[in-house]
């Protein structure tokens, strides 16, 4: 397995974790109060549309070259910090 495998593999079980963890908060909001979900629902679609990025600049690094791959995986990267820290940041608005 190349690098760039292993490394694309590794960002697909990330994004299987925030998959995970978008349900458990969905589960959460569906047993807050009405103004509450509201506010947990904005948070779970920006989630969904960060994690749809960060799933389509895996996608593009695994369709990558072998020498283009690393050009790629800085924009990855960069994705990839910003789901993060959209997670991190729903996690405390949800506790």
């Amino acid at each position: 397995m190349t690098r760039k495998d292993e490394y694309v593999q590794k960002l697909h079980a990330k994004l299987d974790e925030w998959s995970a963890e978008i349900d458990k908060l969905k589960a959460k909001a569906d047993k807050a109060g009405a103004e509450s979900r509201i506010e947990y629902q904005n948070q779970i679609k920006n989630l969904q549309q960060k994690r749809r990025e960060a799933e389509k600049k895996a996608d593009e690094l695994r369709s990558a070259g072998e020498g283009a791959w690393e050009d790629l995986k800085a924009g990855a990267e960069l994705a990839w910090d910003a789901m993060e820290e959209a997670v991190k940041s729903a996690r405390s608005k949800f506790q």
